[in-house]
Formats: C-alpha cells, structure tokens, sequence
C-alpha cells in the first residue's frame, strides 16, 4: 500500500516559488505574493491563492500550474481555495521580484502607492497615478512618458523613455 506524499509546508512553499507568473514568467506566484497561505487540511494540502484583480484572465493558468507542481512533487490531494479579501496588493510583490522585474524590461510599482490604506498610497492614486515618477528599466532614466493606461497586460500601463526612446511596461500599482 502506498501513502500520500506530506511535506513540510516550508518544502512546499520551495515548490511554489518554481511556478512561473504566466504573463511575466521570471516572477513566481510567490514573488507576486499571490500565494496566501499553504497548510494542511486532514491530509489535503490547501493553497489560498489571491489573484492579482478579481478577472485577471491568468487566474486559472496559475492554478493549472500550481495544482500540477505539487503533483508532479507527489501530492496527491490538493485543494486551491481563492481569496478576494483582503485583495491583493502591488505592495505584497517581494524586493526580489521588483529586480527580476527591473531586469525583464518591466518598471517595477512605485513604493507607498498601492492601495493599501496608507495616505500617501492614496492621495497619489487619487491624481490617477500622473505624479509619480516612473523610472525606465533600461537606462534609469525618471524622463518618461505614459503612452496608454493599459500596456501588454491590464495590470500594466505603457510608457517611454525620453532619454533612451525604449517603450517599456510600467506594472500598475493596486
């Protein structure tokens, strides 16, 4: 007779920093932060996922993806539950995946804007997000310019660097 795989929470999460964000594939699920929490459950292991916005169309890749990495790893019982509240944040994407970001050509959200309740998170969401600072991923250059609210994905805007004249995507803080 054969048993079910039950490993520790902290070899799991190891697993779910491999599966790749299926629009940005050099960030994980869990350098985005949208993993929640992972536990067991009466031998089922449960992953609370919290997608970036409520109809983000990749939601059911990553839990595709996460569902068949723990399996592969050998977990046979798996339960992906999805939690809206409290909703995801740019704030909970990690230090790292800001430079993995940085380094893919995407500008990384701009600290202390997501909505996360802070003042100054809000007052610059508020002015619809034209105050801020974007910096180009390529050159650094702050001399930029928004082309469209919406660039290759709903999450990010379109810009351009007026120093080195490279489009980039900008990932829209929320």
């Amino acid at each position: 007779m054969t048993t079910a795989l039950h490993p520790e929470i902290a070899t799991v999460w190891d697993w779910l920093a491999e599966v790749p964000d299926p629009e940005i594939p050099v960030v994980s699920v869990t350098d985005l932060g949208i993993v929640r929490q992972v536990a067991w459950d009466n031998g089922t292991l449960v992953v609370t996922v919290t997608p970036t916005y409520s109809g983000c169309p990749a939601t059911s890749v990553i839990n595709f993806d996460i569902e068949a990495t723990l399996r592969r790893h050998g977990v046979e019982k798996v339960r992906l539950e999805r939690s809206l509240s409290p909703p995801w944040t740019t704030d909970w994407i990690t230090p790292e995946a800001r430079e993995k970001l940085r380094a893919y050509g995407v500008a990384p959200p701009v600290d202390g804007t997501a909505a996360d309740g802070r003042l100054a998170g809000r007052a610059a969401r508020l002015g619809g997000a034209s105050n801020l600072t974007i910096a180009c991923p390529r050159c650094g250059s702050t001399e930029t310019q928004k082309i469209s609210h919406f660039g290759s994905t709903a999450c990010k805007a379109s810009y351009r660097c007026t120093q080195c004249l490279e489009p980039f995507d900008y990932f829209k803080c929320i």
